[in-house]
């Protein structure tokens, strides 16, 4: 598994590797190399690899002085409601080994799945195949229910009985996040919310509370080729998974892009069952979904002090599609 850029991990993670593997009943003894696994912006993520060959993913928040979102916290609750639903669904991804707390600091001990980040080697021939297998995996994902609507960490308070309400408060955190932190918004926050605010309404279908990653961009699918062909060896990073609509994981999954056309992950999608409907409703949910990650993806680039050039990057691409995504909205809440 690689998650970009590696470095070596400080001696304190090891000391902490060898807590967290204890802890889990696993004899630390047995912990023969550690290494750091980059790409991520928000947890610290390191690979385990014992004397047999065995490897494990440890996942520890940063500190809580750390600036964040306000749906951040606790995500490590999410990532481990998302492991035991994919299991569930016989989907493959991290199975959960332990879940502890250091220091006030919950950390997630999990194994790692076979398999490199989904990126251009990726053949077009491959890409259908996989993506046709993805739509069956996440339709199966979907079927696993919640007790309730929004974040299972409970940061945004306890789960809604309604999608309405849960979703209305994650929008209502995210532009206040963007108001605090000073996003660049191609609107002024108070007439984002009136446009969103039209739109609500078509959020009140959704009467079952459906498991959600929200964030299967190509980076958390693990492509695997240990076995000779290709296939999809785990779906990674299920943090900022929530109970909710299933059609928003169609806004990651085709993200900066329209989920129309991949046909190959509808085909796959609906032959697991999945339901996948674009009429007048349905779009005004999927632009809601897709103006709230963009709302997201503008704001956390600034406590993340990535760079300038991962802001500039954003700002280019991501600006306008917040900016179409409200304009969709508009155009479909018009009353004659």
């Amino acid at each position: 598994m690689d998650f970009g850029d590696l470095a070596t991990p400080p001696t304190r993670s090891w000391g902490r590797a060898r807590r967290v593997l204890r802890a889990a009943g696993v004899p630390p003894g047995r912990l023969a190399r550690l290494r750091a696994l980059g790409g991520g912006t928000y947890n610290t993520v390191e690979e385990l690899c014992l004397a047999d060959g065995t490897r494990y993913v440890l996942k520890v928040p940063p500190a809580p002085t750390v600036p964040g979102l306000r749906y951040e916290r606790d995500l490590l609750v999410g990532e481990a409601e998302f492991c035991r639903g994919a299991g569930r669904a016989g989907v493959p991804a991290p199975r959960v080994v332990a879940v502890g707390e250091e220091a006030g600091r919950r950390h997630l001990l999990m194994t790692a799945c076979p398999g490199e980040p989904w990126d251009a080697s990726v053949t077009d021939a491959e890409a259908a195949d996989l993506r046709t297998r993805l739509g069956g995996q996440v339709a199966r994902l979907h079927q696993v229910t919640g007790p309730g609507f929004g974040y299972p960490s409970g940061a945004l308070g306890p789960l809604a009985p309604d999608w309405r309400a849960a979703f209305t408060a994650m929008y209502a955190a995210a532009l206040e996040d963007a108001r605090r932190y000073g996003a660049r918004l191609p609107r002024p926050a108070g007439e984002i919310a009136h446009t969103a605010a039209a739109a609500y309404g078509a959020l009140d279908g959704v009467a079952v509370p459906r498991l959600v990653h929200f964030d299967l961009w190509p980076g958390n699918v693990l492509v695997d080729r240990s076995e000779g062909g290709v296939r999809i060896g785990g779906l990674i990073d299920g943090e900022r998974m929530f109970w909710g609509d299933p059609a928003a994981d169609f806004v990651s999954l085709a993200l900066l892009g329209d989920i129309r056309e991949d046909r190959a992950f509808l085909a796959g999608y609906r032959a697991a069952g999945g339901r996948a409907g674009f009429g007048r409703t349905a779009r005004l949910r999927l632009a809601l979904y897709r103006s709230y990650l963009y709302l997201i993806m503008l704001t956390e680039t600034i406590p993340r002090a990535l760079g300038r050039a991962h802001e500039r990057w954003t700002r280019d691409h991501v600006t306008p599609e917040l900016s179409a995504a409200l304009e969709e909205i508009g155009r479909l809440t018009v009353t004659s």
